[in-house]
């Protein structure tokens, strides 16, 4: 299984218009990916449902892991937690 740790970028978090985003990116893969919360003690969550991204709860500068058996997909939505996807 591909995995990778990321950043939280978005300023606010990973809130509705950020979650929004990645879960239509997620949504495009026929592959589950995964998102946790490091510290958590959790589950991981469905990357493809935003509802799903808002409960894990990540503020900026919280650390994420990414994870799939697609490593394409783990490499885009990992880019897309990383950036500010308010400042878009």
């Amino acid at each position: 299984m591909a995995s990778k740790t990321v950043i939280v970028g978005s300023a606010v978090g990973l809130h509705a218009r950020p979650a929004a985003l990645i879960a239509q990116a997620a949504g495009e893969y026929d592959d589950e990916i995964l998102l946790s919360l490091e510290g958590s003690d959790d589950d991981p969550v469905d990357a493809a449902s935003s509802l799903m991204i808002m409960t894990l709860g990540a503020a900026k500068g919280a650390t994420v892991t990414v994870e799939s058996e697609n490593a394409e997909a783990v490499e885009q939505i990992a880019a897309l937690i990383e950036r500010d996807l308010d400042a878009e």
